[in-house]
């Protein structure tokens, strides 16, 4: 028998959480044919497997957080030719958690698909006490979602029990916890008047991208890491800006590089791929990494403005909130303009109130350009 152990995923992390198995224990597999998925704390992995050979057990069932290097199936010794076995695939739908912690060490077998539903999804309908079987998925193709699920429970009477978080809101959890613990934070807020190309259906994404290169360029401080262990700041040469993007699993930060050295055209078509890989999970880890600064554009749901989390090493994020047509004194007397209301939330530690003031400005100014 020749064990095999979760791979490190080259993203830093020490565990992961096992969303499905493409094969089951008896099955022949060959060499890179999809074994297993996990989930990490910013994506879905699918491993291929290692080996030819036929699968003797399987350790470890969805919902289980697993350590690197801990074993999770085991092959028979030898080289076997694919079989043609069909394999196990990964339904559609809205992941799930398990409540299970650890990992069971038993042989497990796959368990019968008795409604089209995600593995996740078949976990909570049991933590909730909901048969699959006598539910209707609204989901794609009729599969059963989270809140098909959800919505049984409660007609039923069934207390929700508490959820551990997991993936993504894990990760999430964590991050502010540490963000409240190390960063001292203060916000400025503004507006800048956008009447002169609102009316022309600007993209009002890459003004502000552009606009925060900009400032970036006027006022380097707040591009920029802080080291709180040697009090030290690292001003950073180039703009690699964190856009969050909200997703179902929760809030993810993926990066658009350099993007004071993009075009218009360019900035627009990268972040429509980011943000597209990001919601798919498909994000590579390199772009999960290091930003410099974050831009969260939560005014396209609701809100003017916020004092928003820095996520150390980072030293500031940018708020874009809802744009509104305000009456605003211009030229002589007081017209009705659109006006896109901006905060700034810093790290006091490494940035001053009037270098972060100055940068709000910069950004204004560039925004208030009718081009």
């Amino acid at each position: 028998m020749i064990g095999f152990a979760l791979p490190d995923l080259g993203e830093g992390l020490t565990e992961a959480e096992l969303v499905a198995w493409h094969v089951a224990e008896g099955d022949h597999v060959v060499a890179d044919q999809p074994l297993v998925s996990v989930e990490t704390e910013k994506a879905v992995v699918e491993i291929p497997s290692p080996r030819s050979g036929r699968v003797a057990r399987l350790l470890a069932k969805p919902g289980d957080r697993i350590k690197v290097g801990a074993p999770i199936a085991v092959f028979e010794n030898g080289d076997h030719a694919d079989a043609g076995t069909v394999v196990g695939t990964l339904e559609e739908g809205p992941r799930a958690v398990s409540s299970g912690a650890g990992v069971d060490r038993s042989p497990v077998s796959p368990e019968p698909v008795r409604a089209p539903a995600a593995p996740g999804i078949r976990t909570l309908a049991r933590e909730r006490g909901v048969d699959l079987a006598r539910l209707r998925g609204s989901g794609p193709s009729g599969a059963i979602t989270r809140d098909d699920v959800e919505s049984a429970a409660r007609s039923a009477g069934t207390a929700a029990a508490a959820e551990p978080l997991r993936g993504v809101r894990r990760a999430m959890a964590r991050n502010m916890e540490r963000a409240h613990a190390s960063v001292t934070p203060a916000t400025v807020w503004d507006d800048a008047d956008v009447e002169g190309w609102w009316a022309h259906h600007a993209d009002v994404g890459v003004r502000l991208i552009r606009a925060i290169a900009v400032a970036c360029a006027a006022v380097p401080a707040l591009n920029a890491w802080y080291d709180d262990k040697a009090t030290a700041r690292e001003i950073q040469q180039r703009v690699d800006l964190g856009i969050a993007v909200e997703t179902a699993d929760g809030l993810i930060v993926p990066v658009l590089r350099d993007v004071g050295n993009r075009s218009a055209d360019r900035l627009r078509r990268e972040l429509d791929a980011l943000k597209a890989a990001t919601r798919a999970r498909r994000v590579a880890p390199d772009e999960l990494r290091d930003p410099t600064i974050t831009l969260s554009n939560f005014g396209v749901i609701a809100g003017r403005y916020a004092a928003l989390v820095v996520l150390p090493p980072q030293v500031a994020i940018v708020g874009a909130g809802r744009v509104t047509l305000q009456a605003v004194r211009h030229g002589e007397g007081v017209a009705f303009r659109h006006m896109l209301p901006l905060s700034l939330t810093f790290d006091h530690r490494a940035a001053t109130g009037g270098e972060a003031a100055r940068f709000l400005q910069a950004m204004i100014d560039d925004l208030q350009r009718k081009a």
